[in-house]
């Protein structure tokens, strides 16, 4: 397996790509509930192997969600949960893309650099003075060359 780290140094290094459907809104979550992030984890990461968290009790579930340095966002198509992603402040004013992706039914509808184009334009307006982000081999297949094609550059790679 192969993780590439990516970075953005700069608002203006954003490539936007939008969508022209109506039905595609992207909200952020008003109120924390560990329960959500939980079920959003297992919805879209279950088909790239997302298994680190699976086995959380709801204590880690809770501090982690609930932590003031973690925002999340979900994109809804007609009142349905289409994908989401979470933004993690760090030292440095650093912010991570910590989560991110789209829900099975989802993938293919030109959603997916959208919602990316509005988790880089989150974190910038979050104070970042980077932003970053990580995949894999096991990602959608897809997913580094839509963190390429909206500004990001890969600074490292790790082969495990």
């Amino acid at each position: 397996m192969k993780v590439y780290y990516l970075e953005m140094h700069s608002p203006e290094a954003l490539r936007p790509k939008y969508t022209n459907d109506l039905e595609f809104r992207i909200l952020e979550t008003a109120v924390r509930q560990w329960q959500f992030n939980k079920y959003l984890y297992a919805l879209v990461g279950h088909d790239w192997q997302w298994v680190d968290k699976l086995g959380w009790a709801d204590a880690q579930w809770r501090a982690y969600a609930e932590a003031d340095n973690l925002r999340t966002w979900v994109a809804y198509k007609g009142g349905t949960p289409a994908g989401y992603f979470e933004l993690e402040a760090q030292e440095g004013t650093n912010v991570e893309i910590a989560y991110f992706g789209l829900a099975p039914g989802f993938m293919g509808q030109g959603f997916g650099g959208a919602l990316l184009t509005e988790a880089i334009t989150q974190a910038w307006g979050w104070g970042a003075r980077r932003v970053w982000v990580h995949t894999c081999t096991l990602d959608h297949p897809d997913a580094l060359a839509n963190y390429q094609a909206r500004g990001f550059t890969l600074y490292n790679t790790i082969e495990t």
